[in-house]
């Protein structure tokens, strides 16, 4: 940092401590705030511009009840940004040359290829439109926790539509389809290819599949209990009503592991390329800066340009039943509040792509300013998207750099 200014601030929570450029304190600001009035627990939050991290703080508790604090090294599960990590390993495969997005799977995961699914290709497993966001019969408990298991299933069921005419958030599914894409290309599991091309030679704490010796580090995480939101949604209230739909078989036949495993070192250990990678705002931050500034050597300039690009969007999304924008393996910049008030958006600049996790844990990097960007944390909110916490300090960063507004359903400046 250029200039630096030293955050110790003792809350409630625990302490809060880190480095800023002064330029970003309305971020750490936002980030106090939510300890404040946001019920944060224990959390991190890292930005950097042009390469240089601007933004390092963290704190608060990493485990409630014995009082253990949410140190520098502190680690949590990521949900759903673990996608972005999957994608990022098939666009590597894809700019060495290695895979054809266009190509079909067939030629790769034969097996697959069946049932309705002969002409899919990896495009469209990375975009959801695949046809399998979900398994159609009954799945055993441990059923995340068993590679083969899953990847088996999906290859053997008919797609839920014809691949590549709808899209629908393949929230469990994404990371075994595209994830078994990557292990027979590589010729290794997904989580080791992940350390091997990018945590590793970019020195993040970030695994797919945690080895035991991080297990001290992880912070637990404290999930939502509420049985229904606030305002009744369509994907709620189809979950409930029709326990054959998509939503109700993305929450109720994924198993055990998000009700009871995540926090056992068996759920840890699990490598699911949807949900199981395990960082912090500097892990999340650290792997989108090269791509925020041109590659940095993950991949050409032709795969970061088709990384950021719009590749579906819907008014409907098959699977959570709200509009949707996705690039390939990312989430774009998604503006529904006038649809409903909180936990359906993503507000980002117009060049930003990345993922949010379940709770609203994000990383994400924007081109167009060189920010990259990351937020972790161990207490759940509400909603499919980001809540108000991690929103505050997206909306925080982009102002600090310039940028006017978000009402057009992106930063602008």
């Amino acid at each position: 940092m250029s200039t630096t200014a030293t955050l110790h601030q003792t809350l409630p929570q625990g302490a809060v401590e880190g480095r800023y450029d002064p330029r970003f304190e309305p971020v750490v600001a936002a980030f106090l705030e939510n300890f404040a009035t946001r019920q944060e627990v224990g959390a991190s939050v890292a930005l950097s511009v042009g390469g240089e991290t601007l933004v390092d703080i963290w704190g608060g508790l990493a485990e409630p009840e014995t009082k253990r604090p949410w140190l520098k090294d502190t680690v949590s599960i990521v949900f759903s940004c673990t996608k972005g990590a999957t994608a990022l390993c098939a666009h590597i495969l894809s700019s060495q040359k290695a895979l054809d997005l266009e190509v079909p799977v067939v030629s790769i995961w034969p097996e697959f290829a069946k049932a309705g699914k002969e002409q899919a290709t990896l495009r469209m497993m990375l975009d959801h439109s695949v046809g399998v966001p979900v398994l159609r019969e009954p799945a055993k408990p441990d059923c995340l926790m068993d590679w083969n298991y899953m990847t088996e299933r999906l290859a053997a069921q008919a797609p839920y539509w014809q691949p590549g005419t709808r899209n629908g958030y393949h929230a469990m599914t994404f990371g075994f389809t595209v994830g078994e894409i990557i292990r027979r290309i590589a010729g290794q599991s997904l989580g080791s290819f992940f350390q091997e091309q990018v945590a590793g030679p970019l020195g993040l704490d970030f695994w797919i599949g945690l080895p035991e010796a991080i297990e001290p580090r992880v912070a637990p995480m404290i999930q939502n209990r509420a049985l229904s939101p606030a305002e009744p949604t369509l994907f709620f209230e189809t979950l409930i009503s029709d326990p054959n739909s998509i939503p109700a078989r993305m929450v109720l036949n994924s198993g055990t592991w998000l009700a009871a495993d995540l926090n056992t070192r068996r759920g840890r250990a699990a490598e699911i390329g949807s949900a199981s990678g395990i960082t912090n705002a500097r892990g999340l931050k650290g792997m989108y800066e090269p791509l925020a500034n041109g590659g940095g050597g993950l991949v050409d300039g032709d795969t970061l340009s088709r990384m950021e690009e719009v590749a579906v969007a819907t008014h409907m999304d098959a699977t959570l039943l709200f509009p949707t924008r996705f690039s390939l393996g990312f989430m774009k910049s998604m503006d529904n509040r006038k649809r409903r008030p909180g936990g359906d958006s993503v507000l980002l600049g117009r060049r930003a792509f990345g993922h949010v996790g379940a709770g609203g844990s994000i990383g994400f990097a924007d081109p167009e300013c060189g920010l990259s960007f990351g937020y972790t944390m161990n207490r759940m909110g509400g909603g499919i998207m980001l809540n108000e916490r991690g929103q505050s300090l997206i909306d925080a960063a982009y102002r600090c750099l310039g940028y006017r507004s978000s009402a057009a359903g992106v930063w602008a400046k």
